[in-house]
């Protein structure tokens, strides 16, 4: 696995795809993917400061992981099948044991951006992405 960051959100309100570009942590390689404007506007929303009147999905979500004592451990983009990628929200309950939470990448990295955990990228999207 490879660390990434949030390196680009690119948003054209005139278009319903999105793109937000992860970027591997101390290398070159990039992985662009697809979301939709709603799930672009999240991210961005939380990565500017602002603070809506009221939560967000992702917030919502946020705050009964922390009411219900689930700690985000990390966030991993780990399959691409069939133009498609695939995200895993890794958590660890309050018993300590981890669960693994399948996930759209596109939440699951507006759940990273909230919580300030890190995202990681399995090798073989990577690999995938190459051959596209």
């Amino acid at each position: 696995m490879v660390e990434a960051e949030l390196s680009k959100i690119l948003i054209d309100e005139s278009k319903p795809e999105q793109i937000i570009v992860l970027r591997e942590k101390g290398g070159e390689r990039i992985l662009p993917i697809v979301i939709g404007i709603n799930e672009a506007f999240a991210i961005r929303v939380k990565l500017s400061g602002f603070n809506p009147p009221r939560p967000l999905t992702h917030d919502l979500v946020v705050s009964i992981l922390s009411n219900l004592e689930v700690a985000v451990k990390k966030v991993i983009i780990d399959n691409l099948e069939g133009g498609t990628f695939f995200a895993k929200i890794i958590v660890e309950d309050k018993n300590r044991e981890t669960k693994v939470i399948d996930a759209r990448p596109s939440d699951a990295v507006a759940i990273a951006v909230r919580m300030g955990v890190p995202i990681f990228i399995e090798e073989k999207v990577f690999e995938k992405v190459k051959t596209l």
